[in-house]
């Protein structure tokens, strides 16, 4: 097969926001909803966040407000502008793409032309890059504040102190997590445990039989034979696995309390393809993508971070 041209040097609008939200939203924590995501944010997204105090009083003919009230403050989810300027040689992917056209492609839908498979190369690192971002990021090149930066700033979060996370001590610090829960958020529909990927290996691990609080044989009787990638929960809160989360770290809040705000849909999305063959003669390709992405929190008492 000879070296591929690229057919159509630019994509943009709609057809651009396919490859953009295929990108955004295959970053794990966005794929599988396990936080509320915010569509069409163009510049900011002011969420007001209320508390409600004394609303309740004896019964009498008059009608007094004086004793109750609604305190309301303000979250502001700001998007940062993000962008790939990236150039590749079209024989770095060539061979790739023509193993993929026979049936070996990783991706679940595989485009015909080049340029759609360069994208989807592409738009692979950029979920990478935004689920680190939204867990671990901080403000600066290529990054928004993420979840562990806010949440640190924030002094009305819960605080617990984390430890080194091992399969021996992880259902303790799990403990911790679920301790320091406010009553009134344990046994929300949509609270979740989030934690990183060392604690959920520690975690599978104790349950089959390395916890002293475990039966050596672990749960069912079968070992480290026992999980199979299903659902795992602890003290009657779902675990989700938040691959972006720095090593020995999670946080406990309802998946309505922490959000995610983008453009993504918005007529500033741009993706381009550019065959350079035509302009310099050469065998390169650039590849411009443009998005935002950012992420808030509501109530900070409601959520607790283990850090």
């Amino acid at each position: 097969m000879p070296n591929p041209t690229i057919t159509s040097s630019s994509y943009a609008g709609e057809f651009a926001g396919k490859y953009l939200g295929s990108a955004l939203l295959s970053a794990d924590t966005l794929d599988k909803g396990a936080i509320t995501i915010l569509p069409n944010v163009k510049y900011k997204a002011a969420m007001k966040v209320g508390t409600m105090s004394d609303i309740v009083r004896s019964a009498d003919c008059d009608f007094d407000a004086t004793t109750s009230g609604l305190t309301l403050t303000e979250k502001v989810l700001t998007p940062a502008e993000l962008q790939v300027n990236l150039q590749i040689c079209k024989k770095e992917l060539h061979a790739d793409w023509e193993a993929a056209q026979m049936g070996f492609s990783a991706f679940d839908s595989l485009p015909p032309l080049f340029s759609d498979y360069v994208i989807a190369r592409v738009a692979a690192e950029v979920a990478n890059a935004t689920e680190t971002s939204i867990w671990q990021g901080s403000a600066g090149e290529g990054s928004f504040d993420g979840f562990e930066t806010l949440l640190t700033a924030d002094a009305t979060v819960n605080d617990v102190v984390a430890t080194s996370v091992t399969a021996s001590n992880v259902v303790t610090e799990l403990g911790k997590i679920v301790d320091a829960i406010p009553s009134a958020v344990y046994g929300k529909e949509d609270l979740t445990l989030y934690v990183s990927s060392n604690i959920a290996r520690a975690y599978v691990r104790a349950l089959g039989g390395f916890a002293a609080t475990i039966g050596a044989n672990g749960v069912n009787n079968q070992g480290t034979q026992w999980y199979n990638g299903g659902q795992l929960s602890f003290d009657g809160v779902n675990i989700f696995v938040a691959k972006g989360l720095a090593d020995d770290t999670a946080v406990a809040a309802q998946k309505s309390n922490l959000f995610f705000g983008t453009g993504l849909l918005d007529d500033r999305n741009v993706v381009k393809v550019l065959d350079m063959a035509d302009l310099d003669g050469s065998d390169n390709v650039r590849v411009i993508m443009r998005y935002t992405a950012g992420v808030q929190h509501g109530i900070g008492s409601d959520i607790v971070l283990y850090s």
